[in-house]
């Protein structure tokens, strides 16, 4: 019972052998009623035409001629005289008729209600009877008319139980068909659930219909592949965090290392603290950053938001990063409209900051940086734009991923962990903005900030 199949199987039979039952008794009910008023007038019928061949015939005996016509037409007869005694001699159906039911046909009534148990079939039967009055010489008599049932009517009934038991069994027989059929892609999105429960991934249920269970698993396998992309981000973002974290590390170990040595220089010594300084600051950037990546993708985490000037914010992140780019001469260009905007600001500071910090990173010396901000119906468009190295068309797609980056062999000289624009897209996402790159590899890249007003 625990089995979808065997609970299928089970309501489907149950409810074809209900609607049987119910069908069997509607049917029956139908037909009876309909045959009842047929045989009833088929009885009155015959009993008037016996009476009437007997009333058309003078030289015709009574007895004999109502004996000769009993058993014809499907139909039994008896006939009683004034005294309710019967004339006719039975004929292997027997036709008792109760004495106040006699006396009230000699007494001129005609009875078409009455009902007789036949015993002599396989089953008992109720069987309807007339009772019609006629008179000869003036003496009353009593004639009775009943069916006589035969082995057709049986073997009719019989045919109809065994069409019953056919269509039971055949349906049955179907229904085990079709259960196994719609419960075959539940079996088999249950095994796949537990591959994919094991950590197996790369599963996939094969479509062959466009049903519900089709959409079901549809579903499924996008599901599935989804969760596979994760899994791989995950194990991506180990191995990135691993590294990230391991490089530094291992700089401090070696060179804490060598200061043990009595024989380091003074000069040795400074630049092998300077390193360890560079790096221990490096591990705690990475771990601001990924506390601030993790604290950004919680979607209940709240937005101090008030309402500022967005361009006067760009300046002043500008002038704060002025001794990064002064030391490479770099010139900016700056065109900001005052723009008004309600968001969180020390967020959006962040953004300004990491997205300049990119471009003055990539910006060769004696570059230009521009910066523009916009005001377009009910949105502001800030965009950032350098003449660097770009962004490869085909990796624009991923460099807001976490520790991407465009520099596959992770130059060291390019400092930075690939977290920044991660960062920067998660703040943007959330104030329901837009980020986009532009600009063509080696020609510079721009980044093309939407935010609704």
């Amino acid at each position: 019972m625990k089995s979808l199949y065997t609970r299928v199987v089970l309501v489907f039979v149950g409810i074809v052998m209900l609607s049987l039952v119910t069908a069997f008794f509607i049917t029956t009910w139908l037909y009876e009623e309909r045959a009842k008023g047929i045989v009833r007038d088929m009885l009155i019928e015959n009993g008037s035409q016996m009476i009437a061949t007997y009333q058309s015939t003078p030289t015709a005996e009574l007895v004999p001629l109502m004996q000769h016509l009993s058993g014809l037409s499907l139909t039994h007869t008896q006939l009683y005289n004034a005294e309710g005694v019967p004339l006719l001699a039975e004929k292997g159906t027997s036709l008792q008729v109760e004495p106040r039911d006699v006396a009230r046909v000699l007494a001129g009534e005609k009875l078409t209600d009455l009902l007789r148990i036949d015993t002599s079939a396989s089953h008992e039967a109720a069987l309807p009877v007339i009772g019609l009055p006629f008179q000869v010489d003036g003496q009353p008599y009593a004639l009775f008319v009943t069916l006589t049932r035969n082995s057709a009517d049986e073997e009719l009934m019989n045919s109809i139980h065994l069409l019953y038991g056919l269509i039971l069994f055949i349906g049955s027989f179907l229904i085990l068909i079709a259960a196994r059929y719609l419960v075959k892609p539940i079996v088999q999105l249950t095994e796949a659930t537990r591959r994919m429960a094991e950590g197996e991934f790369a599963v996939e249920v094969p479509i062959k219909r466009k049903d519900e269970i089709g959409i079901l698993s549809a579903s499924f396998n996008q599901m599935a592949k989804k969760l596979g992309m994760l899994d791989q981000m995950r194990r991506d973002f180990v191995s990135n965090v691993s590294h990230e974290i391991g490089s530094p590390l291992t700089s401090i170990s070696g060179f804490t290392k060598a200061l043990k040595h009595k024989e380091v220089s003074e000069e040795n010594r400074l630049r092998y603290l300077t390193i360890i300084e560079e790096e221990s600051e490096r591990l705690s950037r990475l771990s601001q950053n990924l506390l601030q990546l993790s604290q950004l993708q919680q979607e209940n985490m709240p937005l101090r938001t008030k309402t500022y000037r967005l361009d006067e914010q760009i300046r002043k992140v500008v002038i704060a990063l002025a001794p990064h780019w002064e030391t490479k001469q770099i010139d900016f260009d700056l065109h900001l409209e005052p723009l008004m905007i309600e968001a969180d600001e020390d967020q959006f500071s962040q953004v300004w900051i990491n997205l300049l910090s990119n471009s003055i990173k990539f910006t060769p010396i004696n570059g230009t940086i521009q910066i523009t901000a916009v005001k377009k119906g009910n949105q502001c468009i800030v965009s950032i734009s350098d003449n660097g190295i770009g962004i490869p068309e085909e990796e624009r797609a991923h460099i807001f991923k976490p520790f991407y980056k465009v520099d596959k062999a992770r130059n060291s000289a390019v400092k930075g962990n690939g977290l920044g624009l991660s960062i920067v897209k998660q703040i943007i996402d959330g104030h329901r903005g837009n980020i986009r790159v532009l600009g063509e590899a080696g020609k510079g890249a721009t980044f093309e900030v939407t935010l609704p007003q």
